[in-house]
């Protein structure tokens, strides 16, 4: 039998790659045959946490065959999976998300626990089974935690994520705040990338009701970098709106040092923005000052102005 395959969702970022692999490594501690994947490409955010701690990054998967088995980390919706998820076997689930779309044939180990990071969960299960952390996986975690909490300043963190960072430092052997700040900034210039890049790099899809959402997400040091291509990014978001029948597009572009967001809402219900936030669109953008967080600030508000 082939090796169980862990992977979180598509268009990975640090958290999703780094549980991939730390996860790999506790099965492999436990006794069980897993290798980590990914669904896409990686960042350079986490291109940066990867060569920091000498991390290999995990191969990307072309096919998931059926009846193959599966662990799933940092997602459950089915949507943001591998293409053919619904005919896999899906022994565990490790996430920090809402469940929605999610269901399986056959019983499985499913933890979901409300803090900012799927790696602070993993922390935890190292230490359940007595397994020792390595310099290398505490790096990878607290890496993950960094950038899921965008270095303890989103309304996600909780007490846990701090209390595994400072754990994880003294392992890993870094300053979380120079750390943070540099891999951060490693992700945040938007120059070589392309405005199909920009949207798709950290975007995933939701079910709101009868609706389909798409929120894209871009962490920056300075948002008008960003809004000074506004017309080729327009042209790209349209273009998958027209695709993939999407009823609101919402790109966030998050200043991750004033901890803010400026926002362009697109889509047949793209007025939804202004339910969510009680804003105005001026020109299907605004400010939404304070929000700093997809899962717990924008996918919420949104889905309650849907409803």
């Amino acid at each position: 039998m082939s090796a169980v395959k862990i992977f979180g969702h598509q268009n990975p970022d640090t958290d999703t790659i780094t549980s991939a692999i730390v996860a790999a490594d506790i099965e492999s501690r436990l006794g069980n045959d897993a290798k980590s994947f990914r669904l896409g490409e990686i960042g350079a955010e986490t291109k940066y946490a990867l060569e920091y701690f000498g991390a290999q990054a995990p191969e990307l998967l072309e096919k998931l065959e059926d009846g193959e088995q599966v662990i799933l980390v940092d997602h459950n919706e089915f949507q943001q999976s591998a293409e053919n998820i619904g005919n896999a076997h899906i022994l565990k689930v490790l996430d920090h998300h809402r469940i929605a779309n999610f269901q399986t044939e056959s019983p499985l180990y499913y933890r979901a626990e409300p803090v900012g990071c799927t790696a602070t969960i993993l922390n935890k299960v190292y230490k359940e089974n007595s397994l020792e952390i390595t310099k290398e996986m505490a790096g990878l975690m607290i890496s993950a935690i960094i950038s899921d909490t965008l270095l303890f300043k989103s309304p996600t963190t909780t007490e846990e994520d701090i209390d595994a960072a400072a754990e994880l430092k003294e392992i890993a052997g870094v300053d979380l705040e120079s750390y943070g700040i540099e891999m951060l900034k490693a992700g945040a210039s938007t120059h070589d990338k392309s405005a199909e890049e920009l949207i798709t790099g950290d975007a995933k899809s939701f079910d709101m009701g009868v609706k389909t959402t798409r929120i894209a997400q871009i962490n920056v040091v300075d948002v008008d970098e960003v809004f000074e291509r506004r017309a080729e990014i327009e042209d790209a978001i349209n273009k998958q709106i027209d695709t993939e029948g999407y009823d609101l597009f919402v790109l966030v572009v998050t200043d991750i040092l004033k901890s803010e967001s400026k926002v362009l809402s697109l889509g047949k219900e793209s007025g939804a923005v202004e339910k969510a936030f009680d804003v105005s669109l001026d020109d299907n953008t605004a400010v939404l000052e304070g929000v700093v967080s997809r899962k717990k600030q924008v996918v919420p508000n949104i889905t309650k102005a849907l409803s």
